[in-house]
């Protein structure tokens, strides 16, 4: 079996078992995203020290009643 073969039977089967509509929402959970995650989460996180991060929290905690 090729790999359009497996493919094509593996939809086949999750049409079968969930339906389409449910097929479509099981293979929802699998789309790749794009970009390059590492290279621009360093970017976010070289703008923000530890002392931005400890107020954010205390803020949160403060507006929760936590505090």
């Amino acid at each position: 079996m090729n790999t359009t073969e497996l493919r094509q039977r593996g939809l086949d089967a999750l049409a079968k078992e969930l339906g389409y509509v449910g097929m479509v929402r099981f293979l929802q959970q699998f789309e790749t995203g794009k970009g390059d995650y590492t290279k621009e989460r360093q970017q976010w996180l070289s703008d923000v020290t530890l002392e931005d991060i400890t107020q954010a929290i205390q803020s949160n905690r403060a507006a929760e009643g936590d505090i």
